[in-house]
Protein backbone atom coordinates (compact mmCIF):
# COMPACT_ATOMS: atom_id res chain seq x y z
CA UNK A 1 0.00 0.00 0.00
CA UNK A 2 0.96 3.38 -0.64
CA UNK A 3 0.70 5.04 3.09
CA UNK A 4 2.45 2.01 4.07
CA UNK A 5 5.75 2.92 1.59
CA UNK A 6 9.32 3.92 2.95
CA UNK A 7 8.97 7.12 2.69
CA UNK A 8 5.74 7.83 4.40
CA UNK A 9 6.32 5.08 7.43
CA UNK A 10 9.63 7.69 8.07
CA UNK A 11 6.97 10.84 7.74
CA UNK A 12 4.01 9.33 9.60
CA UNK A 13 6.58 7.75 12.25
CA UNK A 14 8.31 10.87 12.81
CA UNK A 15 4.82 13.37 13.12
CA UNK A 16 3.72 10.71 15.67
CA UNK A 17 6.97 11.03 17.77
CA UNK A 18 6.31 14.76 17.53
CA UNK A 19 2.66 14.35 18.78
CA UNK A 20 3.42 11.99 21.79
CA UNK A 21 5.97 14.64 22.99
CA UNK A 22 3.12 17.18 22.49
CA UNK A 23 0.69 14.85 24.73
CA UNK A 24 3.09 14.74 27.64
CA UNK A 25 3.44 18.42 27.94
CA UNK A 26 -0.15 18.36 27.68
CA UNK A 27 -0.59 15.78 29.93
CA UNK A 28 1.86 17.81 32.79
CA UNK A 29 -0.37 20.64 32.75
CA UNK A 30 -3.96 18.60 32.34
CA UNK A 31 -2.72 15.21 34.52
CA UNK A 32 -4.61 13.47 31.10
CA UNK A 33 -2.72 10.18 30.93
CA UNK A 34 -0.69 10.82 27.34
CA UNK A 35 -1.50 7.19 27.02
CA UNK A 36 -5.21 7.99 26.53
CA UNK A 37 -4.15 10.60 23.81
CA UNK A 38 -2.05 8.17 22.05
CA UNK A 39 -4.37 5.23 22.18
CA UNK A 40 -7.39 7.71 20.78
CA UNK A 41 -4.42 8.96 18.12
CA UNK A 42 -4.06 5.00 17.40
CA UNK A 43 -8.01 4.60 17.12
CA UNK A 44 -7.68 8.01 14.40
CA UNK A 45 -4.93 6.30 12.31
CA UNK A 46 -7.11 3.12 12.28
CA UNK A 47 -9.88 4.50 10.37
CA UNK A 48 -7.69 6.37 8.60
CA UNK A 49 -5.92 3.11 7.32
CA UNK A 50 -9.60 1.25 6.77
CA UNK A 51 -9.99 4.44 4.41
CA UNK A 52 -7.67 3.60 2.47
CA UNK A 53 -9.03 -0.18 2.01
CA UNK A 54 -5.36 -1.35 4.27
CA UNK A 55 -6.12 -4.17 6.99
CA UNK A 56 -5.02 -3.29 10.88
CA UNK A 57 -4.41 -6.64 11.96
CA UNK A 58 -1.49 -6.74 9.97
CA UNK A 59 0.15 -5.08 13.19
CA UNK A 60 -0.71 -7.61 15.76
CA UNK A 61 3.50 -9.45 15.74
CA UNK A 62 4.47 -5.66 15.50
CA UNK A 63 2.89 -5.09 18.93
CA UNK A 64 3.86 -8.44 21.16
CA UNK A 65 7.64 -7.39 19.75
CA UNK A 66 7.31 -3.66 20.81
CA UNK A 67 5.25 -4.85 24.23
CA UNK A 68 8.44 -6.75 25.10
CA UNK A 69 11.28 -4.32 24.83
CA UNK A 70 9.18 -1.85 26.25
CA UNK A 71 8.75 -3.84 28.84
CA UNK A 72 12.01 -4.38 29.64
CA UNK A 73 13.28 -0.36 28.84
CA UNK A 74 10.49 0.43 31.47
CA UNK A 75 11.69 -2.05 34.61
CA UNK A 76 14.80 -0.53 33.58
CA UNK A 77 13.99 2.63 33.86
CA UNK A 78 12.02 2.00 37.36
CA UNK A 79 14.67 0.36 38.41
CA UNK A 80 17.66 2.90 37.89
CA UNK A 81 15.54 5.29 39.79
CA UNK A 82 15.32 3.21 43.13
CA UNK A 83 18.12 3.83 45.71
CA UNK A 84 17.95 1.23 48.44
CA UNK A 85 19.30 3.46 51.36
CA UNK A 86 18.15 2.20 55.15
CA UNK A 87 15.92 4.62 56.01
CA UNK A 88 13.82 4.15 52.62
CA UNK A 89 13.91 0.35 53.69
CA UNK A 90 10.33 0.59 55.26
CA UNK A 91 8.82 2.39 52.59
CA UNK A 92 9.75 -0.04 49.89
CA UNK A 93 8.55 -2.63 52.05
CA UNK A 94 5.26 -1.46 52.89
CA UNK A 95 5.00 -0.81 48.99
CA UNK A 96 5.88 -4.46 48.03
CA UNK A 97 2.97 -5.16 50.76
CA UNK A 98 0.40 -3.02 49.05
CA UNK A 99 1.82 -4.23 45.35
CA UNK A 100 1.48 -8.08 46.65
CA UNK A 101 -2.10 -7.86 48.42
CA UNK A 102 -3.45 -5.74 45.52
CA UNK A 103 -2.10 -8.03 42.99
CA UNK A 104 -3.63 -11.24 44.57
CA UNK A 105 -6.85 -9.72 46.14
CA UNK A 106 -7.46 -8.01 43.25
CA UNK A 107 -6.94 -10.64 40.49
CA UNK A 108 -8.60 -13.08 42.90
CA UNK A 109 -11.96 -10.81 42.63
CA UNK A 110 -11.50 -10.76 39.41
CA UNK A 111 -11.12 -14.07 38.45
CA UNK A 112 -14.77 -14.54 40.64
CA UNK A 113 -16.24 -12.15 37.94
CA UNK A 114 -14.99 -13.62 35.16
CA UNK A 115 -15.71 -17.37 36.12
CA UNK A 116 -18.69 -16.37 36.76
CA UNK A 117 -20.10 -14.25 33.62
CA UNK A 118 -18.39 -15.81 30.98
CA UNK A 119 -19.19 -19.32 29.42
CA UNK A 120 -16.73 -21.79 29.61
CA UNK A 121 -14.54 -20.11 31.95
CA UNK A 122 -13.00 -22.66 34.65
CA UNK A 123 -11.23 -20.84 37.58
CA UNK A 124 -8.26 -21.54 36.39
CA UNK A 125 -8.10 -19.81 32.89
CA UNK A 126 -10.32 -17.30 34.81
CA UNK A 127 -7.65 -16.91 37.13
CA UNK A 128 -4.90 -16.41 34.13
CA UNK A 129 -7.48 -13.92 32.16
CA UNK A 130 -7.83 -11.44 35.71
CA UNK A 131 -3.90 -11.62 36.27
CA UNK A 132 -3.66 -8.90 33.36
CA UNK A 133 -6.26 -6.71 34.43
CA UNK A 134 -4.62 -6.33 38.11
CA UNK A 135 -1.09 -5.60 37.43
CA UNK A 136 -0.75 -1.42 37.91
CA UNK A 137 1.07 0.22 34.80
CA UNK A 138 4.23 1.48 35.51
CA UNK A 139 4.51 2.82 31.98
CA UNK A 140 1.45 5.26 33.14
CA UNK A 141 2.16 5.74 36.35
CA UNK A 142 5.97 6.79 36.65
CA UNK A 143 5.48 9.64 34.39
CA UNK A 144 1.92 10.84 35.37
CA UNK A 145 3.64 10.93 39.09
CA UNK A 146 6.49 13.37 38.69
CA UNK A 147 4.07 16.62 40.63
CA UNK A 148 3.28 14.84 43.37
CA UNK A 149 5.18 15.61 47.01
CA UNK A 150 8.66 13.19 47.22
CA UNK A 151 7.23 10.69 49.38
CA UNK A 152 4.04 9.58 47.16
CA UNK A 153 5.87 9.84 44.16
CA UNK A 154 8.31 7.13 45.75
CA UNK A 155 5.10 4.90 46.35
CA UNK A 156 3.56 4.48 43.44
CA UNK A 157 7.25 4.27 41.76
CA UNK A 158 7.75 1.45 44.18
CA UNK A 159 4.38 0.18 44.10
CA UNK A 160 4.35 0.13 39.96
CA UNK A 161 7.54 -2.07 39.67
CA UNK A 162 6.75 -4.53 42.52
CA UNK A 163 3.12 -4.75 40.66
CA UNK A 164 4.90 -5.43 37.53
CA UNK A 165 6.88 -7.71 38.66
CA UNK A 166 5.08 -10.03 40.92
CA UNK A 167 2.38 -10.00 38.08
CA UNK A 168 4.20 -10.85 35.44
CA UNK A 169 5.52 -13.85 37.98
CA UNK A 170 2.00 -14.81 38.67
CA UNK A 171 0.79 -14.89 35.19
CA UNK A 172 4.02 -17.08 34.18
CA UNK A 173 3.75 -19.40 37.04
CA UNK A 174 -0.07 -20.16 36.59
CA UNK A 175 0.88 -20.92 32.60
CA UNK A 176 3.15 -23.34 33.54
CA UNK A 177 0.53 -25.16 35.47
CA UNK A 178 -1.36 -25.39 32.58
CA UNK A 179 0.85 -27.86 30.97
CA UNK A 180 1.04 -30.72 34.29
CA UNK A 181 4.35 -32.41 32.80
CA UNK A 182 6.07 -28.83 33.32
CA UNK A 183 4.78 -27.93 36.16
CA UNK A 184 6.80 -28.46 39.14
CA UNK A 185 4.72 -26.42 41.54
CA UNK A 186 5.14 -24.23 44.52
CA UNK A 187 8.51 -25.21 45.30
CA UNK A 188 9.96 -25.94 42.11
CA UNK A 189 8.68 -22.06 41.02
CA UNK A 190 10.59 -20.73 44.18
CA UNK A 191 13.55 -22.67 43.20
CA UNK A 192 13.38 -20.90 39.66
CA UNK A 193 13.70 -17.91 41.47
CA UNK A 194 16.32 -18.19 43.58
CA UNK A 195 18.20 -19.53 40.76
CA UNK A 196 17.00 -16.53 38.51
CA UNK A 197 18.46 -13.83 41.45
CA UNK A 198 21.82 -15.29 41.56
CA UNK A 199 21.99 -15.42 37.95
CA UNK A 200 21.02 -11.77 37.96
CA UNK A 201 23.72 -11.34 40.42
CA UNK A 202 26.42 -12.39 38.63
CA UNK A 203 25.40 -11.68 35.62
CA UNK A 204 24.82 -8.17 37.20
CA UNK A 205 28.43 -7.68 38.53
CA UNK A 206 30.15 -8.78 35.32
CA UNK A 207 28.44 -6.84 32.82
CA UNK A 208 29.70 -3.98 35.11
CA UNK A 209 33.16 -5.11 35.66
CA UNK A 210 33.36 -5.50 30.89
CA UNK A 211 31.74 -2.61 30.27
CA UNK A 212 33.91 -0.04 32.83
CA UNK A 213 36.68 -1.62 30.47
CA UNK A 214 35.14 -1.31 27.21
CA UNK A 215 36.66 2.39 25.72
CA UNK A 216 34.63 2.09 22.86
CA UNK A 217 32.20 5.14 22.40
CA UNK A 218 29.62 2.76 21.04
CA UNK A 219 28.70 0.35 24.16
CA UNK A 220 25.50 1.59 25.78
CA UNK A 221 23.54 -0.34 22.80
CA UNK A 222 25.67 -2.89 23.24
CA UNK A 223 24.46 -2.95 26.94
CA UNK A 224 21.07 -3.33 26.16
CA UNK A 225 21.66 -5.81 23.53
CA UNK A 226 23.02 -7.77 25.94
CA UNK A 227 20.61 -7.31 28.37
CA UNK A 228 17.62 -8.10 25.56
CA UNK A 229 19.35 -11.00 25.29
CA UNK A 230 19.20 -12.43 28.78
CA UNK A 231 16.04 -11.16 29.35
CA UNK A 232 15.42 -13.98 26.26
CA UNK A 233 17.53 -16.62 26.86
CA UNK A 234 15.83 -16.11 30.35
CA UNK A 235 12.63 -16.85 28.92
CA UNK A 236 14.00 -19.71 26.88
CA UNK A 237 15.18 -21.39 30.53
CA UNK A 238 11.84 -20.64 31.50
CA UNK A 239 13.40 -18.33 34.01
CA UNK A 240 11.73 -15.02 35.62
CA UNK A 241 13.47 -12.82 33.32
CA UNK A 242 12.43 -9.39 34.17
CA UNK A 243 14.20 -10.05 37.42
CA UNK A 244 17.36 -9.82 35.71
CA UNK A 245 16.49 -6.73 34.17
CA UNK A 246 15.45 -5.06 37.82
CA UNK A 247 18.78 -6.50 39.28
CA UNK A 248 20.58 -5.15 37.00
CA UNK A 249 18.78 -1.96 37.08
CA UNK A 250 19.33 -2.10 41.12
CA UNK A 251 23.16 -2.90 41.19
CA UNK A 252 24.28 0.06 38.95
CA UNK A 253 21.98 2.31 40.47
CA UNK A 254 23.44 1.11 43.80
CA UNK A 255 26.85 0.53 43.13
CA UNK A 256 28.65 1.25 46.68
CA UNK A 257 26.18 -0.68 48.19
CA UNK A 258 26.66 -3.49 46.34
CA UNK A 259 30.48 -3.22 46.19
CA UNK A 260 31.95 -3.31 49.30
CA UNK A 261 35.07 -5.31 50.64
CA UNK A 262 37.22 -7.38 48.51
CA UNK A 263 34.31 -5.93 45.50
CA UNK A 264 35.40 -2.35 45.56
CA UNK A 265 39.08 -2.95 44.33
CA UNK A 266 37.85 -4.46 41.01
CA UNK A 267 35.72 -1.41 41.04
CA UNK A 268 36.72 1.77 38.84
CA UNK A 269 33.53 3.85 39.90
CA UNK A 270 33.96 6.86 37.92
CA UNK A 271 33.45 4.68 35.06
CA UNK A 272 30.57 2.66 35.92
CA UNK A 273 28.88 5.79 37.54
CA UNK A 274 29.49 7.50 33.84
CA UNK A 275 28.07 4.43 32.14
CA UNK A 276 24.51 4.46 35.15
CA UNK A 277 23.76 8.27 33.89
CA UNK A 278 24.54 7.89 30.15
CA UNK A 279 22.09 4.34 30.23
CA UNK A 280 19.62 6.26 32.45
CA UNK A 281 19.46 8.81 29.40
CA UNK A 282 19.23 6.48 26.94
CA UNK A 283 16.60 3.91 28.39
CA UNK A 284 14.37 6.76 29.33
CA UNK A 285 14.98 7.86 25.43
CA UNK A 286 13.81 4.47 24.20
CA UNK A 287 11.26 3.94 27.08
CA UNK A 288 9.85 7.18 25.59
CA UNK A 289 9.52 6.16 21.56
CA UNK A 290 8.72 2.19 22.30
CA UNK A 291 5.65 3.31 24.92
CA UNK A 292 4.65 5.61 21.89
CA UNK A 293 4.43 2.70 19.38
CA UNK A 294 3.49 0.13 21.32
CA UNK A 295 -0.14 2.88 22.53
CA UNK A 296 -0.76 4.12 18.93
CA UNK A 297 -0.12 0.58 17.22
CA UNK A 298 -2.84 -0.90 20.13
CA UNK A 299 -4.95 1.86 19.42
CA UNK A 300 -4.66 0.83 15.38
CA UNK A 301 -5.92 -2.69 16.32
CA UNK A 302 -8.66 -2.69 18.80
CA UNK A 303 -12.63 -3.43 17.93
CA UNK A 304 -14.27 -0.50 18.90
CA UNK A 305 -17.56 -2.42 18.64
CA UNK A 306 -16.85 -4.45 21.59
CA UNK A 307 -17.67 -2.15 23.80
CA UNK A 308 -21.45 -1.82 22.78
CA UNK A 309 -21.57 -5.13 24.54
CA UNK A 310 -23.81 -5.21 27.56
CA UNK A 311 -21.91 -7.89 28.96
CA UNK A 312 -19.16 -6.10 28.14
CA UNK A 313 -19.94 -3.34 30.10
CA UNK A 314 -21.14 -5.61 33.38
CA UNK A 315 -18.33 -7.24 33.76
CA UNK A 316 -15.87 -3.81 33.31
CA UNK A 317 -17.54 -1.94 36.04
CA UNK A 318 -17.63 -4.90 38.44
CA UNK A 319 -13.68 -5.31 37.98
CA UNK A 320 -13.27 -1.48 37.76
CA UNK A 321 -15.76 -1.73 41.42
CA UNK A 322 -13.57 -4.13 43.12
CA UNK A 323 -10.38 -2.51 42.06
CA UNK A 324 -11.15 0.60 43.25
CA UNK A 325 -12.76 -1.15 46.49
CA UNK A 326 -9.26 -3.79 47.40
CA UNK A 327 -7.33 -0.37 46.73
CA UNK A 328 -9.30 1.63 49.28
CA UNK A 329 -9.05 -1.35 51.76
CA UNK A 330 -5.58 -1.66 51.54
CA UNK A 331 -4.47 1.95 51.58
CA UNK A 332 -6.12 2.40 54.80
CA UNK A 333 -5.02 -0.30 55.90
CA UNK A 334 -0.80 0.53 55.20
CA UNK A 335 -1.15 4.56 55.04
CA UNK A 336 -4.19 5.58 57.26
CA UNK A 337 -6.19 8.70 55.95
CA UNK A 338 -3.81 10.22 53.54
CA UNK A 339 -4.78 8.06 50.39
CA UNK A 340 -5.03 10.72 47.82
CA UNK A 341 -5.29 10.67 45.44
CA UNK A 342 -3.12 7.48 45.48
CA UNK A 343 -6.40 5.75 45.62
CA UNK A 344 -7.33 6.98 42.03
CA UNK A 345 -3.84 6.38 40.90
CA UNK A 346 -4.37 2.14 39.45
CA UNK A 347 -4.05 2.54 35.38
CA UNK A 348 -3.83 -0.54 33.32
CA UNK A 349 -1.59 0.02 30.52
CA UNK A 350 1.50 -2.38 28.15
CA UNK A 351 1.66 -4.76 30.84
CA UNK A 352 -1.86 -5.90 30.39
CA UNK A 353 -2.17 -5.86 26.84
CA UNK A 354 1.46 -8.09 26.56
CA UNK A 355 0.32 -10.59 28.83
CA UNK A 356 -3.55 -11.21 27.19
CA UNK A 357 -1.35 -11.34 24.29
CA UNK A 358 0.26 -13.77 25.66
CA UNK A 359 -1.95 -16.28 27.06
CA UNK A 360 -1.45 -20.03 25.55
CA UNK A 361 -3.38 -21.11 22.65
CA UNK A 362 -4.91 -24.36 25.20
CA UNK A 363 -6.14 -21.37 27.66
CA UNK A 364 -7.87 -19.46 25.22
CA UNK A 365 -11.88 -18.76 26.25
CA UNK A 366 -13.76 -17.94 23.13
CA UNK A 367 -16.20 -15.88 25.15
CA UNK A 368 -13.72 -13.68 26.45
CA UNK A 369 -14.52 -10.29 25.14
CA UNK A 370 -11.31 -7.82 24.33
CA UNK A 371 -13.60 -4.59 24.90
CA UNK A 372 -13.32 -5.80 28.87
CA UNK A 373 -9.32 -5.02 28.12
CA UNK A 374 -10.01 -1.79 26.67
CA UNK A 375 -13.00 -0.70 29.03
CA UNK A 376 -10.71 -1.27 32.44
CA UNK A 377 -7.48 0.46 30.57
CA UNK A 378 -9.61 3.63 29.68
CA UNK A 379 -11.50 3.09 32.53
CA UNK A 380 -8.99 3.22 35.16
CA UNK A 381 -6.98 5.71 32.92
CA UNK A 382 -9.93 8.33 33.81
CA UNK A 383 -10.71 7.69 37.11
CA UNK A 384 -6.55 8.48 37.58
CA UNK A 385 -6.90 11.45 35.53
CA UNK A 386 -10.40 12.65 37.50
CA UNK A 387 -7.91 12.03 41.07
CA UNK A 388 -4.69 14.10 40.02
CA UNK A 389 -7.01 17.30 38.49
CA UNK A 390 -9.03 16.80 41.94
CA UNK A 391 -5.57 16.39 43.92
CA UNK A 392 -4.21 19.47 41.87
CA UNK A 393 -7.29 21.70 42.74
CA UNK A 394 -6.63 20.83 46.28
CA UNK A 395 -2.85 21.04 46.72
CA UNK A 396 -1.61 23.21 44.01
CA UNK A 397 0.90 25.30 45.88
CA UNK A 398 2.90 22.16 46.30
CA UNK A 399 2.63 21.14 42.94
CA UNK A 400 3.88 23.91 42.05
CA UNK A 401 6.75 24.30 44.26
CA UNK A 402 7.34 20.46 43.09
CA UNK A 403 7.82 21.31 39.63
CA UNK A 404 9.77 24.14 39.88
CA UNK A 405 12.00 22.63 42.19
CA UNK A 406 12.11 19.52 39.80
CA UNK A 407 12.80 22.66 36.90
CA UNK A 408 15.96 23.46 39.19
CA UNK A 409 17.49 20.41 39.42
CA UNK A 410 17.46 19.98 35.95
CA UNK A 411 18.98 23.56 35.26
CA UNK A 412 21.72 22.75 37.72
CA UNK A 413 22.95 19.47 35.95
CA UNK A 414 22.41 20.87 32.41
CA UNK A 415 24.71 23.68 33.84
CA UNK A 416 27.61 21.22 35.72
CA UNK A 417 27.38 18.31 33.23
CA UNK A 418 27.88 21.35 29.98
CA UNK A 419 30.79 22.89 32.45
CA UNK A 420 34.01 21.85 31.36
CA UNK A 421 36.02 23.60 33.51
CA UNK A 422 36.11 25.34 37.10
CA UNK A 423 37.06 28.63 36.11
CA UNK A 424 33.95 28.45 33.85
CA UNK A 425 31.77 28.17 36.67
CA UNK A 426 33.67 31.07 38.50
CA UNK A 427 32.87 33.17 35.66
CA UNK A 428 29.06 32.41 35.25
CA UNK A 429 28.67 32.94 39.54
CA UNK A 430 26.80 36.62 40.67
CA UNK A 431 29.35 38.89 41.12
CA UNK A 432 29.65 40.04 44.74
CA UNK A 433 30.72 44.24 44.70
CA UNK A 434 30.73 44.40 48.38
Amino acid sequence: MEIFSSYNLIIEISIVLILSFIFNGIAKKTNVPAVLMLIILGIIIQYGIKAYGGDADQFGPILEILGIVGLIMIVLEAALELELKSEKLMPILKSMAVALVGLVASTFIAAVILKALIDGMTMQSAWLYATPLSILSSAIIIPSVSALKESKKEFHVYESTFSDILGIMLFYFLTGRLNPAEDSGVGGFLLNLILTIVISLVASYAIILIFQKIKSQVKLFLLIAVLLLLYALGKKMHLSSLIIILIFGLVIANMKLFFQGQLRQYLDFEKAKSIYHELHVITAETAFVVRTLFFVIFGITIVLSSLLSWKVTLISILILISIYGIRYGILRLFYGKDIFPQLFIAPRGLITVLLFYAIPAEAVIEGFEPGILLFVIIGTSLIMTGGMIRDKKLNPVAIEETIEEEESIEETEYFINNTTDLSDIEDNLPSNDH
